[in-house]
């Protein structure tokens, strides 16, 4: 049995990953200050005395205790709709949240996993993207406070391996969906499936040539904890690398739906990355993972979580 620090644990991933903990018979601190995580997420844990949840903005000083084998930091706005609305929040929790996470890493002698994110690589020169590309990143663009975030958080993640030799591990995440994610989150597969169930027109950007490689969330999810058990410290691409185009992905939807919705097209995002698909080479020779689900297998569970929650409205 181990302690398990998740912060960031009320959100999408976070809220998997308690799960997922909890089913190994870990104990789990879930740490969250609900800004873009809810509740609901984690409310099938309270009660569970292997659960303890914390209000906490990580950002902030923060103590825990009692032993802690493995702090997961997860806390992060992660949609476009979040980190323009939040863009100091989004750099803080980059930063200083990831600072705290390590420190606090280093005073438990607990390993460490950074959520580091595909969009490191922002939009890129090489296709698929493997760990060793440095990138293509506007610092100053809309979406360099999310880019520039996880790159800094990457480099604390390798200064404290390096100087303090803390046990680090850095999971790249590449295009994540499933249950539990928000109606209004603005990416692109839980505003489809919204628009089409509600037979609205579904809203591509540009002219939806654009490509993304999708994972459904438990296939992540077991990437990160298998990454997390092996002894792996550079970055891990997990993701699934089946690439498909914005327009392809929304035509898929509709069909799936049965939906009467039309599909419009709107002005492309400022750097709104071109392409995007993982190279999982070392996921597989390293961890023996690779996705499981296909993309129709996923979306199908997707959809009827969305009914559900939109029955609910």
């Amino acid at each position: 049995m181990a302690n398990v620090l998740i912060t960031g644990g009320a959100g999408f991933l976070g809220s998997h990953l308690c799960d997922r903990f909890i089913a190994e018979g870990d104990k789990v601190i879930c740490i969250d200050n609900l800004i873009t995580g809810s509740a609901d997420n984690i409310s099938h844990l309270f009660g569970n005395p292997k659960f303890t949840f914390i209000k906490h903005d990580v950002t902030n000083y923060t103590y825990i205790q009692g032993e802690v084998d493995y702090v997961l930091h997860f806390a992060s706005p992660a949609s476009p709709i979040d980190y323009l609305q939040l863009p100091i929040q989004t750099l803080k929790v980059g930063s200083l949240g990831t600072h705290i996470a390590l420190g606090l890493a280093k005073a438990k002698n607990a390993r460490f996993l950074i959520a580091s994110t595909s969009e490191v690589y922002g939009d890129p020169l090489i296709h698929p993207q493997i760990e060793e590309y440095w990138g293509n990143v506007n610092p100053i663009g809309l979406r360099g406070v999310y880019d520039e975030a996880k790159r800094f958080s990457e480099a604390m993640t390798f200064a404290y391996h390096r100087y303090h030799n803390l046990q680090t591990r850095v999971v790249r995440i590449f295009n994540t969906y499933g249950p539990r994610m928000r109606i209004n989150d603005g990416r692109a597969i839980p505003a489809f499936i919204t628009q089409a169930l509600r037979n609205e027109d579904v809203t591509v950007f540009g002219d939806g040539s654009q490509t993304r490689s999708v994972c459904y969330v438990d296939d992540e999810i077991e990437g990160i904890f298998r990454l997390l058990k092996s002894d792996i410290d550079e970055p891990v691409n997990i993701g699934n690398p089946d690439e498909i185009t914005m327009l392809g992905l929304a035509q898929e939807i509709i069909e799936l739906t049965n939906s009467k919705s039309k599909i419009i097209f709107t002005e492309l995002p400022e750097d709104d990355p071109k392409v995007r698909q993982p190279d999982i080479t070392k996921a597989k020779k390293y961890l023996n993972w690779e996705p499981k689900y296909n993309r129709k297998q996923g979306l199908i569970k997707t959809i009827e979580y969305f009914k559900q929650k939109l029955g609910e409205i």
